[in-house]
Formats: structure tokens, sequence, C-alpha cells
């Protein structure tokens, strides 16, 4: 099993690429489902969690090919030979569900089985089922599966989700470009990836306003066609490599990133401290003198500050100078590097929902463990300020959202490495 070695103290100067948003090609996939004609993605980034959607897609008879290094996705469903979802792909990953809605709306009838993914909370289904029966969906649970079929087709209807949902919202927004009539999304998630659906969908041939905003208006099409759209920007790998520099000083440059993205996260790491400046190819980003300040964060759906951002930016409030307060208000059980963090000498204390973190003047290198996605690109962070040397197990889950870390923070200057079998 994989681990990354990091060893402390050197600043980082220089350049970073960010990738396509995995959030955003993870949605993006799924539209293939509703048409005939080819799908191509272009900036698509280079993942596991990718090539999970790859293989589901494949089951479901979609054809795939990978260009450019797997920069490029083509799809096509002109051929499709099952609407089954199978638990076997579905569990690796949640996003896996954003199939029930394309199906549904493309074939009438879909089977996916309850989704998978890391240990941060239920995220329970209910809403995207409650959403498309409203649309006259017929969804039954059995066995661990959804048995969903829309008899004669989906029907537009007033949706109002009773939490902005962003699967939710990705879901029905699919089902309902070919819905008969008009579908209204009410308290819809704003997230630049629902944009960035929206905009793949348009260029498809689909009737969409309102995408950014909190109502979103669709009038079905009889059928979609061929597209090619490129990925948005990954804002969360966006905010974690700006992150970079503020553990070890210097400046980073990280092409690619735009502040509409990241706004709320901007607004703290300059209340940190921090100079964020937008060039023409992207952000740069310095620390100021000496150690950042201490901030309060509080998650919320976009445009607020994003849960994703969350374990990166305690891991940074650790070296910062006073007391922070970080209240985790999207996911349930997202604090689980905290005593990761403390292992390296950080002075946090848990309780519920909120984490007060006091700042310490040095972190120490020590082996952690990492337990989420978000988390693990924490604890490497956090080594890049320790004292020494600093060795993240089991990164397995790293690969599912950041293609290269090493050889993307190497570049820079860090001193950072993969090793096999450090943790058996």
């Amino acid at each position: 099993m994989d681990s990354i070695v990091v060893k402390g103290g050197k600043p980082l100067n220089g350049k970073i690429a960010i990738a396509g948003a995995k959030n955003a090609a993870l949605t993006l996939m799924p539209a293939t489902l509703l048409s005939e004609e080819p799908l191509t993605l272009t900036n698509a980034p280079r993942l596991s969690d990718i090539k999970t959607m790859t293989a589901l897609l494949q089951s479901l008879g979609v054809e795939v090919t990978s260009m450019q290094g797997g920069k490029v996705q083509v799809m096509s469903s002109h051929d499709m030979t099952s609407t089954t979802a199978d638990y076997e792909i579905v569990r690796k990953m949640r996003a896996s569900n954003l199939v029930l809605g394309p199906l549904l709306a493309r074939h009438h009838k879909a089977t996916v089985s309850l989704p998978g993914g890391c240990a941060i909370g239920a995220r329970p289904m209910d809403i995207h089922t409650t959403a498309l029966e409203a649309m006259g969906a017929e969804i039954e649970l059995k066995d661990g599966y959804l048995h969903a079929v829309a008899k004669g087709g989906l029907k537009g209807a007033v949706v109002k989700l009773r939490f902005a949902s962003v699967g939710a919202t990705e879901n029905v927004l699919m089902a309902a470009t070919l819905a008969k009539g008009t579908t209204v999304i009410e308290n819809a998630a704003r997230e630049p990836e629902i944009v960035d659906l929206a905009d793949c969908l348009r260029r498809m041939g689909a009737q969409i306003e309102g995408d950014g905003s909190s109502r979103i208006e669709i009038q079905g099409v009889d059928r979609l066609g061929a597209a090619t759209h490129p990925v948005v920007t990954d804002r969360i790998e966006l905010g974690t490599y700006m992150l970079a520099p503020v553990f070890t000083g210097g400046e980073v440059e990280c092409l690619g990133g735009r502040l509409s993205l990241v706004t709320s996260f901007v607004e703290k790491l300059e209340m940190a401290g921090v100079d964020v400046t937008e060039t023409p190819d992207g952000l740069k980003v310095k620390r100021s003198n000496g150690r950042p300040r201490a901030v309060n964060v509080t998650t919320e759906p976009f445009p607020g500050f994003p849960t994703d951002l969350q374990a990166q930016m305690m891991a940074m409030l650790c070296i910062a100078e006073g007391t922070s307060v970080l209240e985790e208000k999207i996911f349930e059980n997202r604090f689980m590097h905290a005593p990761e963090l403390i292992r390296m000498g950080a002075d946090i204390e848990v309780h519920g929902g909120t984490a007060t973190v006091h700042g310490v003047d040095r972190m120490k290198g020590a082996p952690v463990m990492a337990t989420d996605l978000r988390a693990s690109v924490s604890l490497i962070l956090a080594g890049l300020a320790a004292e020494g040397e600093t060795v993240v197990n089991r990164v397995y889950h790293l690969d599912r959202g950041y293609e290269h870390v090493e050889e993307k923070l190497g570049a820079v200057g860090a001193q950072i490495e993969r090793v096999s079998d450090r943790d058996g």
C-alpha cells in the first residue's frame, strides 16, 4: 500500500497547473447517457474516480475512448446494453448515483445500487428519489437497489429541494432535459459544477435558464445531440495548492485559477494575512511575513466556504497565530483528520460539528493515516511545514481526487515522494 513521505521546511516557488474538476467531470460523464450521439470532454482530470465512472458507463454499454493520456474522454451511448448500475461498481463512489436521472429520462427505467464512497456522512438518496418521483417516476428500494420506472417518460414539475443538494440538483437537471414540459428546480445548488453541467447540456441542445442561482428552469426537448465540452477548473485542487506556500513560505502561481471559483476561500486567506493576486494565467499566492493569523471558518453551500477545503484550512490554522473555530455544517463526521494532526503537534479540540484550533509555533513530522480524500491532502500540507519527516499512510484516498500530487508539489520545491509498503 502506497504512502507519501514529506520532509518539511522548504519554501515553495513556481507554477502549478490545476486540473479539470473531479466533481464536474463525474457529473458530465453520465450526461452522455442522455444522447445517442458522442459527448467529448476535454481538460478531464486523470483520477481513479474517473476510471470508476468509466467502468460504470462501460457496464451499461457506453463506448468510452480515452485520449491524450486521459485528458480527453470521448463517450458514445448509441448502443447501450443495460440500465442497471451494479453494486460492485457503484459502492466505490457516491457519484455513481448520477446515472439515475439520465437513465430514467432517456430509457424510462433504471436499477441503481445505493452508493458508496468515503466515510464522511450519510448523504442520503431520498432527496434524489423524492425529486424524481415529483416528475412521475415510481421508485422502490429493494435489496439495496433503487428500482425506478417512468411509464411514458418523465414529466415537467416544480421540484423544491429540502436542501440545496449538489447531487440532487445535477440528477434532476439532467433528467429534466428530456422530460415533457417545463421543470423548475427550487432551492437548487449554485456550485460552479452545476453551471458547468448546464453549459455542457446546452451544447447538447438542452434549454436551461437560471443555473448559478437557486431557481433553475428547464424546458424539455425531444432529443439531445453531440457536443464537445471543456471541464471547468477544479476549485478544490485550486484551493489546496493555494494553501501550499502559506505553510512553507515562497510564492506559487496556480495556473487556470479564477477568483470567481474560490471567492469565500480567498476572503478567509486574506483575513489570515495571505496575499492573493489574479494574473493573466491564474492566481498567485504568497504568505506575508511570519505565521498566518487565526480566522474562524463555517462551511456552507456555494458561494460559502467549501466543505471540501475545511480539512486543508484546519491544517493551516494549526500553525496560525491565535485561536480559530471551524464549524462543519455540510457533513457530519468530517473532523477525522484532527487526531492525525494532533499526532503532529497540533492543539485541536473537537466537540460535535465544531473544532477549536489553538495555533502552535511549529508542527513535527510523524507517521499519520489518511481517513478520507481531503484529510489525505491536509496531512501532506501539514507535513510541508513540519520539522522532520511525515509519512502519510493509506493514500489510496488521495488518488481519487488529486492527480500526481508528489510531482506537482515536487516541481515547486517540496521534498516529497511516494513509496510502497510503508503501511504493510
